[in-house]
């Protein structure tokens, strides 16, 4: 039986989305996502922080062909989107701080339905006399996100682009946007946009991550999510989802190490590390291949175990 997975929802602070599941890894698997909208840090997400030493291991070697791991992670301009060509250097005026960022996108989350049609309504009122407002259409976009209107979003977190090029919240969310869309690269190079005006954001780390995950950059991914790590040494998602990425091309001891770490942060953890690693987290265990990779985006990026069972041909009658 196929098994979906779940995205932790850490990273996602505009939507309210991704689901809950997870099954095993190897680095020829592709991850399989359901669509549904993202979700701010989770409750479970924080915790006590993290000793000395957790936070030694947290920094792994860089791996062969990566950047390093402790290097600035934000990406070069070839990385960056279109929209940055000529844009400030430094970020729009009165931008909220990571941390003041991540708490907005937590409340937003909350939010209702009902909420999320009046921030529709609000913004729609706004553009009536102030077309060009970038404010009201990232407010208007990320209604409309928040709707599951993914495809309708996207004109008006471009337009508010065009109109605040060093805006790292717009940035963020159409990344977010565009990872519900399963548009992967894309969404990741909106990420690195964030992080050029936002460079200590971790959710933008880790949404960078994700979106790297889902195109089997396993290295790559492990260095955003430590970089996540180094930000934040209670942030379960981000260990739980590296040592998913280890696992994917066989680091088995560190992915059980992160594995672990992510379980005493976050109790829901605790299935990825009895998935991943076998003996209930005692060993850890390669990941059983698949016949052909799993598609579409799912919260937890996720990948489909084989049947482990032949059926048996009846008895002729």
């Amino acid at each position: 039986m196929k098994l979906p997975l779940r995205l932790p929802l850490a990273a996602f602070g505009l939507l309210g989305f991704l689901s809950n599941c997870a099954t095993t890894v190897t680095e020829k698997e592709k991850p399989s996502v359901t669509s549904m909208p993202v979700a701010a840090a989770r409750p479970d997400s924080t915790g006590a922080a993290a000793t000395a030493t957790d936070a030694r291991v947290a920094t792994p070697a860089a791996e062969p062909g990566t950047a390093s791991a402790t290097a600035p992670a934000t990406a070069g301009s070839a990385d960056l989107p279109a929209e940055m060509a000529g844009a400030p250097a430094t970020a729009a005026p009165n931008t909220p701080s990571a941390e003041v960022a991540s708490a907005t996108r937590a409340k937003e989350k909350k939010m209702t339905a009902a909420d999320y049609r009046q921030m529709l309504e609000s913004a729609d009122s706004r553009l009536k006399t102030s077309p060009r407002d970038p404010a009201a259409l990232l407010q208007r976009a990320k209604a409309k996100s928040y709707l599951k209107q993914y495809k309708e979003a996207i004109p008006d977190y471009t337009a508010a682009i065009k109109y605040q090029r060093n805006n790292p919240d717009a940035y963020y969310n159409r990344g977010v946007n565009r990872l519900m869309m399963k548009q992967y690269k894309a969404a990741a190079t909106d990420f690195s946009g964030a992080l050029k005006y936002r460079p200590d954001d971790k959710e933008s780390f880790f949404g960078r991550g994700v979106a790297k995950m889902q195109m089997y950059q396993y290295k790559p991914a492990v260095v955003d999510f430590t970089r996540a790590i180094q930000l934040d040494s209670a942030y379960a998602d981000a260990w739980e989802y590296r040592g998913i990425s280890y696992s994917s091309f066989d680091k088995l001891s560190e992915a059980r190490r992160d594995l672990e770490r992510a379980a005493k942060l976050n109790p829901d953890a605790e299935k990825s590390l009895k998935r991943y690693v076998g003996n209930d987290g005692r060993e850890p265990i390669k990941a059983a291949p698949v016949a052909k990779p799993g598609t579409g985006y799912h919260p937890r990026p996720g990948y489909h175990k084989p049947a482990t069972t032949t059926p048996t041909t009846p008895p002729a009658q």
